[in-house]
C-alpha cells in the first residue's frame, strides 16, 4: 500500500520573468561579485585599492591644473600609463568570475534553466567588460570634471575625453573576454591569476624587444606591427586611427597605419569570445 506525503514544497504562482530576466540578473550577480559586495570584507580589498590607486593621478591631476594649470595624463594616455594597474585588477578579478562555477561544477545547474551558453558567457563577458571599463572611465570622468571647475585656459578637451572614454570601453571588451578565456582554463583561482598576470608580462615584455630588433634592421614597417601584441598598445593605436591622437608607445614608436589594427581587435575579441563559449559548452557536456 503506497501513501502521499507532504513534504512542504509550494507551486510557484508568480510571474515568470522570462530568460532575459535570468540573464540580467546573473550579469548583476558577477559585477557584485567583482567588486566584492555582498562578500567577506577581504574579498573587497584588493578591486577597491586597485580603484582608490587609479583615481590618486586623477586627483594628482586636479591639483596640478588649479595650481600650474597644466593637465598630469593626458586622457589619450592614461589607460597605457596605468595598464600595470589594469592588468593587475583583471588577473585578481577574473578567476572570481568563472573559477567557482567551473570548481563547484555549478555550471549545469545555470543551464538547466533557460540560460544558454551563448547568453551565460555573454553575462560574464559584459559584468568584467563594466568592471574594467569603470575602473578606467572613472578617473577619467573625474579629471575633466575638474577641468570644467578649474576653468583651464582655452577650450576643455572634450573631443580628447570622448574619445579616451571610448578606447576604455574597447579595452574593457578586448581584456575581459581574453581574460576570462585564459582564467577559464582552470578552476583554481590561483592558477587563474597565474596565467593571465604571466600573458600580460610576456606581452609587454617582448613588444620593445621585437620592435627594437626590428627596428634596428631598418625595417620599420614590420616593426610597427610588433606594438598591436599588447592588448593596451593595440586599442592606443586604433585610437591613434580614429581620432587622430599622438602615440603613446614607449619612445613614440609608430603604429601600423590605417584600419589594419581596428581590424585585429575586432577579431582578438571575436577569438576571445569563441574560445571562452567552447570552454564553457565542454564543462557544460561533463
Amino acid at each position: 500500500m503506497s501513501e502521499i506525503y507532504d513534504i512542504g514544497y509550494r507551486h510557484y504562482d508568480g510571474p515568470r520573468l522570462g530568460r532575459g530576466h535570468s540573464t540580467r540578473a546573473l550579469l548583476v550577480h558577477t559585477l557584485r561579485g567583482i567588486f566584492g559586495l555582498g562578500r567577506p570584507a577581504r574579498s573587497k580589498i584588493i578591486p577597491f585599492a586597485l580603484v582608490g590607486i587609479m583615481i590618486l593621478p586623477a586627483v594628482v591631476s586636479i591639483a596640478m591644473m588649479a595650481l600650474i594649470k597644466q593637465i598630469g595624463i593626458p586622457y589619450s594616455g592614461f589607460a597605457v600609463v596605468m595598464q600595470a594597474v589594469v592588468a593587475i585588477f583583471l588577473a585578481a578579478q577574473a578567476p572570481t568570475v568563472v573559477a567557482p562555477d567551473l570548481r563547484y561544477r555549478t555550471l549545469p545547474l545555470y543551464l538547466s534553466r533557460p540560460v544558454s551558453i551563448t547568453e551565460y558567457v555573454g553575462a560574464k563577458v559584459t559584468a568584467m567588460a563594466v568592471a574594467v571599463f569603470a575602473l578606467i572611465a572613472v578617473p577619467l570622468t573625474l579629471t575633466y570634471v575638474g577641468e570644467l571647475v578649474v576653468d583651464m585656459p582655452g577650450p576643455p578637451a572634450t573631443g580628447e575625453y570622448a574619445g579616451a572614454m571610448l578606447t576604455a570601453a574597447l579595452l574593457a571588451v578586448l581584456l575581459s573576454s581574453f581574460g576570462l578565456a585564459l582564467a577559464s582554463l582552470t578552476p583554481r583561482r590561483g592558477l587563474g591569476v597565474a596565467s593571465v598576470i604571466t600573458v600580460y608580462l610576456l606581452a609587454s615584455a617582448s613588444v620593445p624587444l621585437i620592435y627594437a630588433t626590428l627596428s634596428s634592421t631598418g625595417n620599420e614597417s614590420a616593426a610597427a606591427w610588433a606594438w598591436l601584441i599588447n592588448p593596451f598598445w593595440l586599442t592606443d593605436s586604433v585610437q591613434v586611427w580614429l581620432f587622430n591622437t599622438p602615440p603613446h608607445s614607449i619612445e613614440g614608436g609608430a603604429y601600423p597605419s590605417g584600419p589594419a589594427s581596428a581590424l585585429v581587435l575586432v577579431l582578438l575579441i571575436g577569438a576571445g569570445l569563441a574560445a571562452l563559449a567552447l570552454r564553457y559548452r565542454k564543462a557544460a557536456a561533463r
